[in-house]
């Protein structure tokens, strides 16, 4: 018959012992392991911080996203549509005598509409100037601006161009993060892309390709300014007027456009930087 034995030892004794034990297993450790002849065989060294248990490197671009993160905004327009009337002779006065107004506020109500705009933008100028697409802010009477730290602004629409599908906003602060403008024509096909903007409005998001080809052109236009970096890092509705940025965290492109004959995001083109 076995007897349940209980050990019984102070709290000092207990944390002595293993602090013992786990000296001797790291010393251990460090030192060697027996192979299946039994045989002292030495460890490898620890691979350092930012390796890959085989030794190659783990490629990151953490770095370079918390530096451009902070640059890249949501842009958030609305604008009045005016929807086709459904009574137009209501605008002659002899009918609006004879029936008074009870058509009237309807009418008005039905021909006013908010339309509403989501896309992204990027700060270019430590006082508040942003780099957006055209199409983002065309027709806009309200532009707000909502940075990736939470605060928001008002801004104003300094110029525009829809040839080169391009607008510069201002908002009123200082000391912004801001993205350094690269050169376009440095960049190479097969070189490393990220795309930064607020796809879908669930908020930042960054993904990465690499530059498919250059000097794109969609006809949307009549090509004077059409030289588009094609890359296929994805991006989405919402994505429109990001930063596309090299590994080094300066802008090459401002994402345009998605060309793809099934929907998904097959091709994507950015406009160049100047």
């Amino acid at each position: 018959m076995k007897k349940n034995v209980r050990y019984k030892t102070t709290l000092r004794s207990g944390a002595l012992i293993s602090v013992s034990i786990a000296l001797i297993a790291l010393l251990s450790l460090q030192s060697c392991h027996r192979d299946e002849n039994g045989s002292d065989v030495s460890l490898p060294p620890a691979q350092p911080p930012g390796s890959g248990g085989n030794g190659l490197p783990v490629i990151s671009y953490a770095d370079v996203v918390n530096r451009v993160a902070p640059a890249v905004v949501t842009i958030r327009s609305a604008r009045i549509v005016r929807a086709p009337r459904q009574y137009p002779f209501f605008d002659d006065p002899f009918f609006r005598d004879f029936f008074g107004d009870r058509f009237g506020n309807n009418q008005q109500s039905q021909r006013q509409q908010v339309q509403r705009g989501l896309g992204s933008g990027v700060i270019i100028t430590k006082d508040g100037y942003i780099l957006t697409n055209h199409h983002v802010v065309d027709g806009a009477e309200e532009i707000k601006i909502e940075m990736a730290n939470n605060h928001d602004f008002d801004a104003k629409l300094i110029g525009d161009d829809a040839r080169s599908d391009l607008a510069v906003l201002k908002i009123d602060s200082k000391d912004l993060p801001m993205l350094t403008l690269g050169d376009s024509d440095r960049v190479r096909v097969g070189d490393v892309a990220l795309a930064v903007g607020n796809p879908l409005g669930i908020g930042q998001t960054v993904t990465a390709g690499i530059i498919s080809a250059k000097g794109r052109t969609t006809g949307l236009s009549d090509g004077s300014f059409e030289s588009f970096l094609q890359t296929d890092a994805p991006i989405n509705q919402g994505n429109s007027g990001g930063a596309l940025v090299a590994t080094s965290g300066e802008l090459i492109g401002i994402n345009s456009q998605i060309v793809s004959p099934t929907g998904g995001t097959d091709i994507t083109l950015a406009q160049v930087m100047p």
